[in-house]
């Protein structure tokens, strides 16, 4: 064969990636496959087939790290079942587990080949060269002085209609519950110029909705493009004036990093969707700075009061812990009341489990069991009622769907609601990717029921933010 001929290729690699927790992990994922592909991996849909196998890990969740070890049990037989037909599968983990418990995921699981947290993906190849040199473990859960952004290519595997954005990492916070400092580090913001650069690009592979993600995605504040230093305001007004780019969404926020100038500019951009996740945890003052939040209960509600007069529509949703280490029946009554006046289209709620190292892991007074069970179970009660009622009122509504393919039956579409509610629908999977009128006809638990208003597509608003203020 000639070597010079260009269809002569290296045979190729197979590599598999399983994701726990965020929307940032999955946003890494696909960044750490961007990387490996210049070494000849290519995805494969299960670890039976895969030349490496990485486990993103996410430290949030309860019992993250028995998770971890259960799967890392049934890997290993794969592993030794390649190492005996004469092949390897090298076996990564990465993520927040890897980052904080890097050492005690070596001395239980010395077969793992690669531990390596958050902030290094971008140096993959270099990690999987020292691993096809050598033999053992390599470990990399220092936080680099580079910043992995400068070093990550562009995504070359499209995200599809709907694609996220990572434009900060970390959380200088230190919520008591929240291991999140120690294993993304201190808070970074990527450039105005980055952030702009990768969502023309998503948008060129076929997004029409972007997602920006951050620990604390609204305490953004990076370079500007002439120098000086803009908020998440600014930003969100600059990507509005993509081509092509209809919707916006940013998550997950702070309430201490909820100012005047994001509030409003839930009224001025028609691309920033009317919904937004505000984490608020509880409703008790006294747990509030238990917790080391920094805000009270009441500046929660008055942020969602500015919220609602500047966008009417907006949709919020939150995030409650229940049993909180020193919680009492009346700290849990005084959350029970905050949702009760706020109203919430969506929440998540969660009983509090220890994550070793935070200042709530040690507390003298933690709640029992049984307790947090019940309080849990009031409060998702209550969350429950309000989603419901919150679909149900948008029965008879008319709306702009985003359509992100077919749905599970034929002649059948799902999409997006304004209010990110799963929609399907009546109409041709040819309408992906665009944005068409509906009325809401059925709302379920999740999801809503809608009939397309003919299947003509809207496009994105007709005046961008910047034109609709000079035509004023």
């Amino acid at each position: 064969m000639n070597p010079d001929n260009p269809d002569r290729r290296a045979p190729q690699k197979r590599l598999f990636i399983r994701s726990w927790g965020c929307q940032m992990n999955v946003y890494d994922s696909g960044r750490m496959a961007d990387v490996l592909a210049p070494l000849g991996y290519a995805p494969t849909e299960t670890p039976e087939d895969a030349d490496m196998v990485v486990l993103n890990t996410c430290h949030i969740r309860e019992k993250a790290s028995e998770k971890l070890f259960s799967e890392l049990g049934r890997l290993r037989v794969l592993k030794q079942a390649k190492e005996q037909g004469g092949s390897r599968m090298i076996l990564a983990v990465a993520g927040c587990v890897a980052q904080a418990e890097g050492a005690e995921i070596t001395a239980r699981a010395p077969y793992v080949d690669l531990v390596l947290g958050p902030q290094s993906y971008h140096r993959l190849p270099e990690m999987v060269a020292r691993i096809s040199r050598a033999t053992g473990s390599v470990i990399e859960t220092d936080f680099p002085a580079e910043q992995k952004f400068d070093f990550l290519p562009d995504s070359t595997t499209p995200q599809g209609v709907s694609a996220f954005l990572t434009i900060q990492e970390g959380c200088d916070k230190f919520c008591s519950f929240c291991v999140v400092p120690y294993t993304r580090g201190s808070e970074f913001s990527r450039s105005a110029a980055a952030v702009l650069k990768e969502a023309r690009h998503l948008v060129a592979q076929g997004a029409r909705e972007i997602t920006l993600l951050g620990q604390n995605v609204n305490a953004w504040h990076g370079e500007g493009l002439s120098g000086g230093t803009w908020t998440l305001d600014r930003l969100l007004l600059e990507l509005a004036e993509i081509p092509n780019l209809a919707r916006l969404r940013y998550t997950t926020s702070h309430p201490r990093d909820m100012d005047d100038a994001l509030i409003a500019a839930h009224g001025r951009i028609p691309q920033l969707m009317p919904f937004l996740h505000l984490p608020v945890q509880s409703g008790s003052d006294r747990m509030l700075a238990a917790m080391n939040r920094g805000h009270k209960a009441d500046l929660y509600r008055q942020i969602a009061d500015k919220l609602r007069t500047a966008r009417p529509d907006i949709a919020l949703s939150s995030d409650f812990i229940a049993g909180h280490p020193g919680e009492s029946e009346a700290d849990h009554q005084a959350t029970l009341k905050l949702i009760a006046d706020i109203g919430f289209a969506l929440a998540y709620s969660f009983k509090y489990s220890s994550r070793p190292g935070t200042p709530a892991a040690s507390a003298a007074v933690q709640v029992a069991e049984a307790e947090k069970d019940r309080r849990l179970q009031e409060m998702q009660a209550l969350l429950r009622e309000q989603q419901d009622a919150f679909n149900r009122s948008c029965i008879g509504r008319r709306c702009d769907v985003l359509v992100t393919g077919a749905g599970r039956h034929e002649g059948q579409i799902a999409g997006r609601s304004p209010w990110l509610q799963p929609v399907h629908g009546l109409g041709s999977p040819h309408l992906t990717g665009q944005i068409v009128s509906a009325t809401v006809t059925a709302a379920m638990p999740n999801s809503l029921s809608v009939r397309l208003e003919g299947n003509e597509a809207l496009g994105p608003p007709s005046q961008t933010p910047r034109q609709e203020k000079a035509a004023a």
